[in-house]
């Protein structure tokens, strides 16, 4: 019995180790598979750096006979937190990435990974219960009977199994990377036949998944930190884009004037929603460069794998009712065909995607397309309506006007205690020194008391209203949010939610000139 509960124990071991070691060579990918399973923004991130500690503190813990027993109840328990947040996940039709073993392995959570996480938990309670009170002999007993060129050869040798660990796993994400690039290469010799000409569209190899099934779901946070699911992108109306792109992909960064226009030009009959890997930080300055709104951060590639994506950038259409609708296409010319066949209407011509250097379409033609709150039901008023009548007051109770004569107004709905709010303030900060004359005048609508308002220190004039009646008016969901007024005094946009759009709501109306 007790070599059994040895073996027993240096298999938890193993496992949990070998989690550790690939999730703190990944700890960004850590931290957004804790996130990918509903845990808040702000506890996901230490989390996901702690948790490779814990396992590695487990797996140490199941080696020395004397704490083998407390090993593997810390090992258990922890297993039966993953257990249940597979379970929660799959409940609510979501395949977050596990992350389980780093970038060695990793998948989305379901049915397989749910089965191995249970038989570790009954690995582990076998340990903890057969072992209650013979463990098994230890496994690190040996090491106190080594000698002085023992113990040197013993740490040669974990320096020599570190190297080729690395070694491996540097290997394994080149040869990742090499095979995308290769399916992007035969998918480009597939489409010429040997006279150059374009192969039938039968030769074409197919990528992603399979035509008409569900799309897998999927929740992820934004460059401000809120959060989006599939079905919250998805509209019985308008068919869903998923753009993958990555920060440091050359073609990507080309293809983002053109994503910025089309995101105005067919606002309301496609909605398209770009997911990068990264972090905030890798992307914030290219986005807001670009003015692109919905961007979300899949910066441990799950739902790139989920969709089978061949590489960046690429992308797949979903239709109203959250079927694949469409092949995973890679490759500038072939996503702005799938952008061209998704919005051709069939009896109009196809709209064109200006150019990059054009003039872009004035905001107040043009609708930004918002995400509802989860559970609410948005009426924003019509772009060209009449301005509801407003009586606020500033800080200093001084009435405060909804328009000028000479300049169009940004209104931005604003809480002080909303997180989301507090992440883009020195955006909104930003957006105040870089304004250029002539552009709109910044309004903020704000709840909360003076003294919050006061300390965050912006020279827009900024209007009280305690119970957010003015959002509500404008058919605002929540803050951040926000409306382009007319200096006419007519509404000139749709009501732009979450912080990613109203900073690129912002910078639209401020390359427009009348």
């Amino acid at each position: 019995m007790s070599t059994a509960v040895l073996a027993a124990r240096l298999v938890l071991a193993g496992v949990f180790a070998l989690g550790s070691i690939t999730k703190l060579t990944d700890l960004r990918g850590s931290r957004a598979a804790v996130a990918g399973f509903g845990v808040p923004e702000r506890i996901a991130s230490p989390l996901g750096t702690l948790l490779p500690f814990a396992e590695l503190a487990v797996a140490l813990a199941l080696l020395p006979a004397g704490s083998a027993r407390d090993g593997a109840l810390a090992a258990g328990a922890l297993l039966l937190v993953f257990v249940a947040a597979i379970a929660r996940s799959m409940a609510r039709g979501e395949a977050p990435d596990c992350h389980c073993f780093g970038q060695l392995h990793s998948e989305p959570a379901g049915r397989g990974t749910l089965a191995r996480n249970l038989v570790l938990v009954a690995l582990a309670a076998f340990v903890a219960a057969a072992g209650w009170g013979d463990p098994g002999p230890s496994a690190t007993a040996w090491v106190g009977r080594l000698g002085g060129a023992g113990v040197v050869a013993l740490a040669g040798g974990l320096a020599l199994a570190a190297v080729v660990a690395l070694t491996t796993w540097a290997v394994l994400g080149l040869l990742r990377q090499n095979g995308r690039m290769l399916l992007r290469i035969e998918e480009l010799e597939a489409r010429l036949d040997p006279t150059g000409q374009p192969a039938p569209a039968a030769a074409v190899a197919h990528h992603g998944l399979p035509l008409g099934s569900p799309a897998p779901a999927f929740s992820l946070g934004g460059l401000y930190g809120e959060t989006v699911t599939l079905e919250s992108l998805i509209s019985a109306e308008t068919p869903v884009l998923l753009l993958f792109t990555d920060p440091m992909c050359g073609p990507c960064n080309a293809l983002m004037p053109q994503i910025s226009g089309w995101q105005r030009e067919y606002a309301g009959a496609l909605a398209i929603a770009v997911l990068t890997r990264g972090s905030d930080q890798d992307n914030r300055a290219k986005i807001r460069e670009h003015g692109i709104a919905s961007v979300w951060l899949d910066d441990g590639l799950a739902v790139y794998n989920a969709y089978r994506a061949p590489g960046t950038p690429s992308a797949v259409l979903i239709d109203g009712q959250g079927r694949v609708a469409s092949d995973v296409v890679g490759g500038v010319e072939a996503i702005s065909g799938l952008v061209d066949d998704a919005t051709r209407a069939p009896a109009a011509p196809v709209r064109q995607v200006p150019a990059a250097g054009t003039p872009v379409m004035p905001v107040r033609q043009v609708p930004v397309r918002q995400v509802p709150a989860a559970g609410a039901q948005a009426a924003p008023l019509g772009i060209g309506a009449p301005a509801p009548a407003l009586e606020l007051g500033d800080l200093a109770g001084k009435p405060v006007s909804l328009t000028v004569p000479d300049r169009d107004t940004l209104v931005l709905f604003w809480n002080p205690g909303c997180g989301f709010c507090e992440r883009m303030l020195e955006d909104v900060r930003s957006l105040e020194r870089s304004s250029a004359p002539g552009a709109p005048r910044l309004l903020l609508i704000s709840t909360g008391s003076v003294a919050e308002n006061e300390r965050l220190a912006l020279n827009a004039p900024i209007a009280l209203d305690q119970a957010f009646a003015a959002g509500a008016a404008f058919g605002s969901t929540g803050t951040p949010s926000a409306v382009l007024v007319g200096r006419d005094g007519r509404v000139a946009s749709a009501v732009a939610v979450g912080a990613s759009e109203v900073m690129a709501l912002a910078t639209a109306a401020s390359e427009w000139r009348p």
